[in-house]
């Protein structure tokens, strides 16, 4: 591998332990991952990269969009706070929060804001989100325009989906960008860099 482009849009998250492991491929052994703050002191966790043979030199983007949130935010900000990825795209949902089920008599339960995730850098996830370092916005849709109803009554034929994957590829704005920053990226870090993404 030369290069990477992790794409966490629309990730909604997952474990806690999932996004430490994913995160601890490309950091150092023993780097700060994300951690908790409480209403109580045990309550109070770190969460440190342990991996025996991480990635550490492969240039990497990170894109991200409103629907990356928990677990895909954390694993975003602690690669952005080390200075080992760059983060494309747009911010991010914001959920950092650590939620606590206490069961009641009748069966139900209560769901209970217990701690708050922190990056390596303490930076609150919760209501903020991760600010990308390269802002690549989406374009709008146009509007359709209204045809007259004689003109509506006519069946058109539906658009054919591209069967090419490379072609729907280059339609995506936020991967081009992420692509575009890898390079440069690429290109700073030296001649051991060269290959461009493929």
């Amino acid at each position: 591998m030369k290069a990477l482009v992790l794409d966490l849009r629309n990730n909604p998250g997952g474990l806690l332990t999932s996004a430490v492991e994913v995160s601890e491929k490309f950091l150092d052994d023993g780097k700060l991952v994300v951690y908790t703050e409480g209403r109580v002191r045990n309550q109070n966790m770190r969460f440190t990269a342990h991996a025996k043979r991480p990635h550490t030199k492969i240039p990497m983007v990170v894109l991200v969009n409103q629907g990356s949130a928990s677990a895909s935010e954390i694993v975003a900000g602690a690669l952005q706070d080390y200075g080992r990825a760059k983060v494309v795209g747009t911010q991010s949902f914001g959920k950092g929060s650590v939620q606590t089920i206490i069961p009641l008599s009748d069966g139900a339960g209560l769901r209970l804001t217990t701690a708050k995730y922190f990056t390596p850098k303490g930076r609150s996830i919760q209501g903020k989100g991760i600010t990308p370092d390269v802002v690549a916005e989406v374009p709008k849709e146009p509007k359709e325009v209204k045809e007259p109803k004689d003109a509506a009554a006519k069946e058109k034929p539906a658009p054919q989906p591209s069967l090419d994957p490379l072609e729907e590829l280059k339609k995506d704005v936020q991967l081009q960008k992420a692509i575009e920053v890898l390079k440069t990226v690429q290109a700073s870090s030296g001649p051991q860099a060269q290959a461009r993404p493929q």
